[in-house]
């Protein structure tokens, strides 16, 4: 038996023995290349990450900038029709200041006249001038 069966069973453990220092050896390598696998796929999902805070940076940037020049577009248009506002408002008052001065004139000779009075014109025209100053 010594000579037939153990030197079979001393050669099965032998390379069983093999195998498994094998098996083992190729399950560390295993296990550092998906450590590896783990480290690259960490990495690009962190790389990807910060491509993507970059690129919303920069369209915040972008879409202010936008804002920002649609902002002084509005507020050149809006003064610009503040100021129209105001030629008109001014010219409207000019107007209105020089049809006063006709009616009165004219209300103020027909009351001297009404009333048995005679006004000149210069008069009444001094007399209403001094009047509308205050």
């Amino acid at each position: 038996m010594s000579r037939i069966a153990l030197p079979r069973i001393g050669g099965a453990l032998a390379d069983r023995a093999g195998t498994i220092t094998n098996d083992l050896a190729e399950a560390e390598d295993l296990k550092s290349r998906a450590l590896e696998a783990e480290q690259a796929y960490e990495k690009a999902l962190a790389d990807a990450r910060a491509e993507a805070q970059n690129i919303n940076v920069a369209m915040r940037a972008e879409i202010q900038g936008q804002l920002d020049e649609e902002l002084a577009k509005a507020d050149a248009e809006i003064s610009a029709r503040t100021e129209e506002a105001a030629a008109a408002l001014a010219e409207i008052r000019s107007s209105a200041k020089a049809n006063v001065k006709t009616v009165a004139k004219a209300t103020a000779k027909e009351i001297v006249a009404a009333m048995g009075g005679k006004a000149d014109a210069k008069t009444v025209t001094a007399a209403v001038t001094e009047r509308m100053k205050g």
